[in-house]
C-alpha cells in the first residue's frame, strides 16, 4: 500500500478546501452538559464559525467592527464621544463660575478647528 508524499500535491488540495470553506462558511455547533443524579449542574454551548471576512458580513456577523480592542475605528469614536462628553462637563462647570463670554467664544472656534482636522 503506498501513500502520497506530504509535499506531493497536499497543498493544492488543502488550499482548494480552506478556499471553499472560506468563501461558503461552516458551521460546528456543539453542547456539553454535566449532570449529576438527572440534575443538570453545567452546560456550555459551542458555536465555531469558521469562514471569510467577506462571507460572515453578508450573513450578518460584523461584531469586530464595534469592538475597540479590534478596531481602531471603534476606538476613535469611542474616544471622540468621551471628549465630547468632558467638554459638555468643562463647559458647564465654566457657565456656573461666570466665564467670560470671549474666553467661551475662543474655546469654541478651538473645538471647530480640531473637528476639521480630525478624520
Amino acid at each position: 500500500m503506498s501513500y502520497p508524499s506530504p509535499g506531493a500535491g497536499g497543498g493544492a488540495n488543502l488550499a482548494d478546501i480552506l478556499e471553499r470553506v472560506l468563501d461558503r462558511g461552516v458551521v460546528i455547533v456543539g453542547d456539553i452538559r454535566i449532570n449529576l443524579l438527572d440534575i443538570e449542574l453545567l452546560t456550555i454551548k459551542l458555536r465555531l464559525i469558521v469562514a471569510s471576512v467577506e462571507r460572515a458580513e453578508e450573513m450578518g456577523i460584523d461584531w469586530w467592527r464595534d469592538d475597540p480592542s479590534l478596531s481602531s475605528g471603534a476606538r476613535r469614536d469611542e474616544l471622540a464621544q468621551e471628549n465630547a462628553e468632558l467638554k459638555e462637563r468643562l463647559a458647564a462647570l465654566e457657565s456656573r463660575e461666570g466665564a467670560a463670554p470671549e474666553k467661551q467664544a475662543l474655546e469654541e472656534r478651538a473645538l471647530e478647528e480640531r473637528k476639521e482636522e480630525s478624520p
